[in-house]
């Protein structure tokens, strides 16, 4: 165990070099110890498929080696994340999505190949699944920061804008899959206007818990575990996006000493959704340690 007179961030290098998959240590090397952009990408290239997506359980709840929009936007956030997500290896990606879309170009969150191999039972697997804003929006905010043209996204950017103008009850993840479209979506006056929307509904229909030690008071979305509660520092993940705006100083302050306060004596941080077989919540610990840390830092927060 980590000794307890050390910083943070020193008690999660120990978690992660105990626990971690070699992606998540390369990723945590690459952001807090000078490590190389290549050694991530290198890494990553393990989780990914002939067809130009990724597998092989990148997102830990999905298992087996067959490619999955899902994994495949994990990835595109890897790649963004080391300043990699371009050139060709973003083209490859790019025809994969066309490939596994919908017929209104978008996403879904689960493709029917992944029926045979093992996955979260709460993640229903069907014959013929709809798009979803939950898988769609997140790549295409991440493509449309990294000023990424291709055909597959003005079909699937139309979708997103319609699945976000067409949002008002909805749960937490659906919440940020939508805040990552916006943030990287060109139209910022259109983003923005959204986004102020979006963050009203956030706060009257209490999916942000704003007083943790008033957790208790806010509702769990229906089908999520108990506990798995959402707080301002998820949906803001640095202080550049437009779910800033949506929670006051006092807000964001609490909600970011509660996350500092949620890392264990093991170093790592605890994973709040449902937990169905062993090796999904021990690889899914570290990626979230990793979050956390760059959750913390991004906001100013001292943890080395």
């Amino acid at each position: 165990m980590a000794g307890t007179g050390l910083s943070p961030l020193a008690r999660a290098e120990h978690f992660i070099w105990l626990t971690a998959r070699v992606l998540e240590q390369r990723r945590f090397a690459y952001h807090f110890l000078d490590g190389r952009a290549d050694a991530v990408e290198a890494a990553l290239a393990a989780h990914l498929n002939e067809d130009g997506g990724y597998g092989h359980a990148l997102e830990p709840d999905l298992r087996g080696p067959l490619s999955q929009p899902l994994h495949t936007a994990h990835a595109l956030h890897v790649l963004d994340s080391v300043g990699r997500c371009g050139g060709m290896r973003v083209e490859r990606v790019c025809r994969y999505l066309t490939e596994v879309s919908a017929r209104d170009g978008a996403l879904p969150a689960v493709h029917p190949s992944q029926r045979g191999y093992p996955c979260a039972p709460f993640i229903p697997v069907v014959d013929d699944p709809p798009s979803e804003l939950l898988a769609t929006g997140p790549v295409v905010g991440v493509l449309h920061r990294n000023e990424v043209w291709h055909a597959w996204l003005f079909r699937a950017t139309d979708f997103c804008w319609n699945a976000v103008d067409a949002l008002e009850h909805s749960h937490p993840y659906e919440i940020q899959a939508a805040v990552a479209f916006l943030d990287g979506v060109p139209d910022r006056s259109r983003a923005e206007a959204a986004a102020d929307r979006l963050g009203r509904q956030v706060r009257e229909q209490r999916l942000a818990v704003l007083d943790p030690e008033d957790r208790a008071s806010y509702p769990v979305a229906p089908g999520y575990a108990p506990g798995e509660q959402h707080f301002p520092y998820d949906y803001a993940r640095v202080p550049g996006s437009l779910a800033r705006g949506w929670f006051t100083d006092e807000e964001m302050a609490r909600s970011l000493d509660f996350l500092a306060g949620e890392q264990r004596e093991d170093g790592g941080w605890p994973v709040n959704w449902r937990s169905w077989a062993p090796a999904p919540q021990i690889e899914a610990r570290p990626m979230v340690t990793v979050q956390a840390l760059l959750t913390l830092r991004a906001h100013g927060r001292d943890v080395a």
